[in-house]
């Protein structure tokens, strides 16, 4: 099932470029991040499920770059930005191979299973 988002015949011409580049920046980060590297891990302080998954991939052996955007008190805005895009609700968002794959509990499944090392080897 696609996702529903609202389309730009549905935003107000006078609004479409202030919300296609509201924290452009944080999202181009990511996107160049998923761009160079197999794993990406996006998380912010204070919130221990990022720790989570990046302990799994290490104790898998599948190095990873990680991306943190201020915690519980700081930079919720630019967090909500990654939030709207990719449509995942939560820290961290983990990334194989440019395929959002979800957070710690999604990416441990898919390491015990052997999905995430299936991903990578292709």
């Amino acid at each position: 099932m696609p996702r529903t988002v609202l389309d730009d015949d549905h935003i107000h011409p006078a609004i479409r470029e202030k919300v296609a580049s509201r924290h452009a920046d944080v999202v181009g980060e990511v996107q160049a991040a998923i761009a160079a590297h197999a794993v990406v891990v996006v998380g912010m302080a204070w919130n221990p499920f990022p720790k989570r998954a990046r302990r799994i991939l290490a104790a898998a052996g599948i190095e990873h770059r990680y991306l943190e955007y201020g915690s519980y008190a700081s930079q919720w805005r630019r967090r909500n930005a990654l939030k709207m895009w990719t449509g995942w609700p939560t820290f961290p968002m983990v990334f194989a191979r440019g395929v959002l794959v979800g957070g710690a509990s999604e990416l441990e499944r898919l390491v015990a299973s052997g999905e995430l090392q299936e991903m990578l080897a292709r």
